[in-house]
């Protein structure tokens, strides 16, 4: 496919979390994948890993990247670099949604739990 239609986020089972996979391994892809995703106020991705880099653009809302022990605040029109196979944590830390785009070194983006275990991620890769 060389067009694809962008779809709004939608729910996915994570608590105030919404996604869509713009671009992944289902179209093609085996070195990238592109996701937006909307955090509601309040709400957090898991604390997690994967074993690519991730950028993080982010269009709107505030937040914190929390990444080796360190919290960084963020705001809109900023970016966010995670190095491969480091946990961490995006968290709305505003009043209003958080609107991410992001792009993986990968396709399919597999994402692990701090612990090691692997968590199955509710959406099209």
């Amino acid at each position: 496919m060389y067009v694809l239609n962008n779809a709004a986020p939608a729910e996915t089972g994570l608590p105030g979390l919404r996604h869509s996979t713009l671009a992944g391994s289902s179209d093609g892809l085996n070195r990238l994948s592109l996701w937006q995703q909307t955090i509601g106020a309040g709400a957090a991705t898991p604390p997690h890993r994967h074993d690519c880099e991730e950028v993080v653009m982010v269009r709107s809302g505030r937040g914190e990247l929390h990444i080796r022990g360190e919290v960084h605040r963020f705001g809109p029109e900023t970016t966010l670099v995670i190095p491969p196979g480091v946990d961490h944590q995006i968290i709305n830390s505003g009043g209003e949604p958080l609107e991410l785009t992001a792009a993986f070194s990968t396709s399919p983006v597999e994402v692990v739990l701090p612990d090691g275990t692997p968590l199955p991620l509710p959406w099209r890769s």
